[in-house]
C-alpha cells in the first residue's frame, strides 16, 4: 500500500469517475490501496463503468454535479478534476455544460483542494492547440484555436481551466498539475460518442461503410487508456506545475486507421466519405520529450494490441443486452 504525508492512508476525490478514464483511473487508484471518492452526474459517464468497484475496500461512490460545491468531510490528498464532455457529439449538443465543466466545476474543484491543502490535477486536452501551426505540438505552443467556432465550447473551456488552475497556483500556492491529454482509446469508451475510435470499430461489427470525414489525409495519434493511466499516475506525484502532454507520438492518417480497424475485425467494411466538420484539426500528434525527461513515461501498448482490447469490449457490448444495476 501506497502512503503520503505520514502513516495516513492517501485519500482522493475525483470528477467524471463514471466516466471512460476516470472510471480506469478509479481502478488503478483501489488496486494501489489508496481510497477514493468518486464524484459523476452521469451526463455522459456510466453506472456500468464502476460498478465493479461497489463493496471495495477505500472506495465510494457519490452522484454530484460538481458544478455545485462539494463537499468531503474526511481529510483530502489529491483532487483530480476530470469531469468533461470530451467527444464532439457531447459537447456539440451540450455547449453550455461544457463551458461550466470548465469555469465553474474546475473552480469548485480547486477550492476543494483549498481547503483540504490537496493537491490538484486537471485533465486537460491537445483541443487546447486547435488546428496546429505547429508540429508535432510542443506544450510550449500556444495554440490556433477559434475562440468564436463551434469547437469552442470545449477548446475554450479547458483553456481557461489551465488558466485559473495556474491561478490558484499562483496566489494561494496550490499543488498543480495539467495534463494535456491527446486521443486515447479503450474499453469504456461510449459506442456512440461519435468520435473515431468507437465510430470506426461500431461501424465495422455491424458491418456497414468507416465514415470518414474530409480527404481521410488529417492525422491523429492513439493512446491506449492504460497508457494514460499510468502518466497520470506519475504526473499527479510529480513537482511539475506547468502542462504536460500525454498521448502516443505515433501518428497515422484517418485512412490508415481505418484500415487497421478493417484488419483486426475483419469486416469487410467499404469506405463512406462525407464533409469535415468546422474547425477539425488537420494534424495531430504530441510531442511526448517533457514527459518521458521528467515522468520517464512513454506509451507501451501497440496499436494491434490495444484495438483487440477495444473491440472485443465493444464486440461485447453489442452481443449483451443484460443492464448494469445503478450505483447507490
Amino acid at each position: 500500500m501506497l502512503y503520503f504525508g505520514g502513516n495516513q492512508r492517501v485519500r482522493f476525490v475525483i470528477s467524471g469517475a463514471a466516466g471512460f478514464i476516470g472510471s480506469h483511473l478509479c481502478d488503478r487508484l483501489i488496486a494501489e490501496g489508496h481510497s477514493v471518492l468518486a464524484l459523476d452526474n452521469f451526463i455522459t459517464g456510466s453506472p456500468a463503468n464502476l460498478a465493479h468497484l461497489e463493496g471495495a475496500d477505500g472506495f465510494e461512490f457519490r452522484e454530484h454535479d460538481v458544478t455545485s460545491p462539494i463537499e468531503a468531510s474526511a481529510p483530502v490528498d489529491f483532487v483530480l478534476h476530470l469531469a468533461s464532455l470530451a467527444s464532439p457529439k457531447d459537447y456539440l449538443n451540450h455547449p453550455i455544460e461544457t463551458l461550466e465543466t470548465g469555469s465553474t466545476a474546475t473552480r469548485n474543484m480547486l477550492e476543494l483542494a483549498r481547503a483540504h491543502r490537496a493537491r490538484f490535477l486537471l485533465t486537460s486536452t491537445s483541443e487546447c492547440y486547435g488546428d496546429p501551426l505547429e508540429h508535432p505540438q510542443a506544450e510550449s505552443y500556444w495554440g490556433n484555436v477559434n475562440p468564436v467556432g463551434i469547437r469552442s465550447c470545449y477548446d475554450e473551456s479547458k483553456r481557461y481551466a489551465e488558466a485559473l488552475t495556474m491561478a490558484y497556483h499562483r496566489v494561494h500556492g496550490l499543488r498543480t498539475n495539467i495534463a494535456r491529454i491527446f486521443n486515447t482509446y479503450g474499453p469504456r469508451m461510449q459506442l456512440n460518442d461519435g468520435r473515431v475510435v468507437p465510430a470506426f470499430v461500431d461501424q465495422a461489427l455491424r458491418g456497414e461503410a468507416l465514415t470518414v470525414f474530409g480527404d481521410g489525409k488529417q492525422t491523429r495519434s492513439f493512446c491506449y487508456v492504460s497508457d494514460l493511466v499510468e502518466g497520470l499516475y506519475r504526473l499527479m506525484f510529480s513537482d511539475e506545475r506547468y502542462p504536460v502532454n500525454l498521448g502516443n507520438p505515433d501518428e497515422m492518417t484517418i485512412l490508415e486507421f481505418a484500415e487497421h480497424v478493417r484488419k483486426i475485425t475483419g469486416a469487410a467494411a467499404p469506405i463512406r466519405f462525407e464533409s469535415l466538420p468546422s474547425d477539425d484539426p488537420q494534424r495531430r500528434r504530441p510531442d511526448i520529450t517533457k514527459a518521458r525527461t521528467l515522468l520517464r513515461w512513454e506509451p507501451r501498448v501497440s496499436l494491434e494490441d490495444g484495438l483487440r482490447e477495444t473491440i472485443a469490449y465493444f464486440r461485447g457490448l453489442l452481443a449483451s443486452s443484460v443492464p448494469v444495476r445503478s450505483l447507490e
